[in-house]
């Protein structure tokens, strides 16, 4: 009787249990994007004569993600071992020799998951952690011997994330957290554990944004700092062990550039279940190698009441490192605005730095008019300072000199951060006397500039060397048509000799070397192509005009062996809406027509094989000029650009206006639930892990600085579960069940759901088991292929 009782209330709900349809697969052509190769890894030597290319597994299972973890304080961690849960690591290691024909492939591997590999910085041992039942390992290898062994027999306590292991300065050895407790000593909750959990307002604001698996008991505390205490370590490499200091929640520990002290930060009571543990209260002192308390840094307060906005900090010294160019001094950022970025001031920021011993004071460096962004170091002479605005976007960086900063300093950039084609690029490295990169500088003025080269025409990668003392800039090399190809790093001292990624529209991407001087380009790999059945697609680079005359772009795939001459087919649209302060950032072409196509199971391109023409990053801006917000006008912004990439289409003769989709993921589904709603431009919509109802987000979103209590009209206008009764489309909505990002709770689709099946809408929802905000297992893959593919069979190709 009880049973009926249940199923009766599930169907007054409009809840009725599914048919056990379990997990299926998409056609073949489809299913086999999931088991493609995936492309090698690769991490450098210092002394850049080797690479080590770390080969990636297929996509995990269903089982692996079930494994049991414990959600605390915004992680997921496994207890068993005291590791990150639902981790991923490398199946071999080959390494190749960027100075001849070498190649030696590691065949003494241990069995596990190989992560966190490095060399050691005289390149003469690759480390990385294996991870196993047991907990995680540290392992070498060593290049001459050419024989892989154990570091120690010890267990390292990665549960607050960061760093694994340290190599010391010397090569001799690392540093390390290694677990002191095991796993069946975790505590256990009982009934005297249950009790009222109280929390109380003191009329201080703490206006946080939505963060989920929070502490949530005095039980949870008890789990947090159990599997969170760790020891920091120092081991050599013949195995010696040596505990430094006292046990503690360590979140971070880097030695400084001349390796005689460490700069060690750890996690404080009282924990918060507000915030997660990145906000919690954190201690920073320096020691000695041997761990004895030199000085402490900072001691920072619970991050519950950081101010409102984007660029908003917490008070008190903060962004705590070394200087890459000195032996042992440290840099820090300190709020002059009391964290709070609207605060009017002439100055928001102050950096500071503080030298070994650390007996005298720290030394005020610079007054920053906005806030503090970093400092990328050279020498003493030579260093460029970045600072930012939300507001507006901007960001400016300027050469100083650390030895004169009241001598004037000379503006590099001043841009929008979302203005690509005035990006200068990042600036090549080389390594100081300690080993540390530094900004590589010719002459006193000259450095080289590496980046994407965004452009009308598409990104052209190029190679720059700008002189400080002239201005001027001389281009040493460019990416050149029919191919897509940029510099990662230069593997000579001068430069001329450089790794690349290079790949064209039908040659999937390799690794290059090339003599920038003559031009010579050797293959250094020979990675096979990922996805041939899709050979012969037609890739297109489409620009268009918003209604409000906003130039728009976006890349069109039409499948193999298409006829324009037998009319318009079905196009399957993929985007993501973006805010922007300016009309011509909003504008910019963010790819290059040059690229290989890359057939993946993520996005929309699978759909080719289904005969979709695939129109995707149709640019969807939401622009706010001057003093408006880009979200006032949100709504209308973004039909407009979708009326215009649907216009488009249709006028080019490839898109038939009646079988047209939208989809999205994240903010993209958001995009697709708005457009179904304010719009009839689209036959149906697959929404995944979207957010729809913005009061559950109440204290600001995406680039939504406003409270809900601020701007409440916004929320509304905004949130498509607020105008569920006019999506008169097909929906489609996907959403992990453990989806931990901030906004998009599972919730959010479950709620939905149920308000469109409640308004007699057409939808349907797919809960994934064990997923998160994306999605990893190969079942869950197929079956969200599958999906698509049914939905779009049925509601675009084969409706009326």
């Amino acid at each position: 009787m009880k049973y009926l009782f249940l199923s009766l209330l599930l169907i007054s709900f409009g809840i009725q249990a599914q048919s056990d349809l379990g997990y299926q697969s998409p056609p073949k052509i489809m299913a086999d994007l999931v088991d493609a190769p995936r492309r090698p890894g690769a991490t450098i030597s210092d002394d850049k004569r080797w690479v080590a290319l770390l080969h990636r597994p297929g996509a995990q299972s269903i089982s692996e993600l079930a494994q049991p973890e414990e959600k605390l304080a915004g992680l997921r961690i496994n207890s068993a071992i005291f590791a990150p849960s639902r981790s991923t690591g490398y199946t071999g290691i080959e390494l190749r020799s960027l100075q001849g024909n070498q190649k030696i492939s590691l065949a003494d591997l241990p069995q596990g998951k190989v992560m966190n590999v490095s060399f050691s910085p005289n390149s003469e041992n690759l480390a990385f952690i294996l991870e196993t039942s047991d907990g995680l390992s540290l392992w070498n290898y060593n290049l001459t011997a050419e024989k892989t062994r154990r570091v120690a027999d010890i267990y390292i306590n990665a549960a607050l994330g960061g760093s694994k292991y340290r190599w010391k300065r010397d090569s001799s050895g690392f540093y390390t957290r290694l677990t002191i407790a095991k796993a069946d000593q975790k505590p256990v909750q009982t009934h005297l554990d249950i009790k009222p959990v109280i929390q109380t307002t003191t009329g201080e604001k703490a206006a946080v944004r939505t963060y989920s698996n929070l502490l949530k008991t005095p039980h949870d505390e008890k789990l947090f700092e159990f599997l969170t205490t760790s020891q920091i370590a120092d081991i050599n490499l013949t195995g010696k062990v040596i505990l430094l200091g006292k046990p503690g929640m360590y979140r971070g520990y880097s030695a400084s550039p001349d390796g005689k002290y460490l700069l060690v930060s750890q996690i404080k009571k009282p924990f918060s279940y507000l915030v997660p543990q990145f906000r919690f209260p954190l201690l920073t002192e320096v020691w000695t190698t041997d761990g004895t308390l030199v000085q402490q840094v900072a001691d920072l307060p619970s991050g519950e009441s950081i101010p409102k906005g984007f660029d908003s900090v917490i008070k008190g010294r903060r962004s705590i490192g070394w200087r890459s160019d000195k032996a042992a001094t440290l840099v820090w950022a300190e709020a002059l605005d009391g964290g709070d970025m609207s605060t009017e001031t002439d100055y928001h920021d102050s950096v500071y730095t503080w030298a070994a011993p650390f007996k005298k004071s720290s030394r005020l460096l610079l007054n920053i008019e906005r806030r503090f962004a970093g400092i990328q170091w050279a020498n003493d002479t030579f260093a460029m300072v970045t600072d930012w605005r939300f507001s507006d976007r901007q960001l400016r960086a300027w050469k100083f000199s650390p030895a004169s900063p009241d001598a004037e300093k000379t503006l590099f950039q001043q841009r929008s951060y979302n203005d690509r084609y005035n990006d200068p690029g990042r600036f090549v490295t080389e390594q100081n006397k300690y080993g540390v990169d530094v900004i590589k500088v010719i002459d006193n003025s000259k450095v080289l500039l590496i980046g994407r080269g965004a452009s009308a025409e598409g990104n052209i990668p190029f190679m720059d060397e700008f002189d400080f003392s002239s201005g001027s800039k001389n281009r040493k090399w460019h990416s050149q048509a029919p191919y897509y190809e940029q510099i990662l790093l230069p593997i000579n001292a001068d430069a001329t000799r450089v790794l690349t990624l290079r790949e064209s529209i039908s040659e999937q991407p390799n690794f290059f070397i090339r003599d920038i001087t003559t031009g010579k380009v050797t293959q250094f790999t020979e990675f096979p192509h990922p996805s041939p059945a899709f050979i012969g697609i037609n890739k297109e680079l489409i620009k268009y005009k918003r209604k409000d005359g906003v130039d728009l772009s976006g890349t069109l795939y039409l499948p193999a062996g298409y006829d324009k001459s037998k009319g318009p087919i079905p196009v399957l649209m993929w985007a993501y809406p973006r805010e922007y302060k300016d009309n011509d950032v909003a504008s910019q072409v963010t790819e290059s027509p040059y690229e290989f196509v890359r057939v993946s199971y993520w996005g929309p391109m699978p759909h080719l094989a289904q005969g979709f023409a695939i129109f995707d990053d149709p640019k969807m801006p939401i622009i706010g000029s001057g003093d408006e917000l880009p979200n006032d006008t949100f709504r209308q912004q973004l039909v407009d650009s979708a009326e215009a990439a649907v216009k488009v289409l249709v006028d080019m003769g490839v898109a038939n206006p009646e079988k047209i989709a939208i989809a999205g993921h994240s903010y993209g589904a958001f995009m697709v639930a708005n457009l179904l709603a304010h719009s009839d431009l689209f036959k149906a919509g697959i929404a995944r892990s979207g957010a729809y109802n913005r009061s559950l987000t109440p204290f600001g979103f995406q680039g939504e600085e406003r409270s809900f209590w601020e701007g409440q009209d916004v929320y509304a206008a905004m949130s498509p579960f607020f105008h569920a009764e006019k999506i008169d489309e097909p929906m489609l909505m996907i959403h992990g069940t453990e989806d931990p990002n901030s906004g998009t709770f599972p919730m959010q689709s479950e709620r939905m759901f149920a308000a469109m099946k409640g308004l007699g809408g057409n939808s349907r929802l797919v809960m994934l088991p064990h997923e998160q905000h994306g999605y990893r297992a190969r079942e869950s893959l197929l079956h969200l292929l599958w999906e698509q593919h049914q939905w779009l069979q049925k509601y675009v190709v084969e409706a009326e």
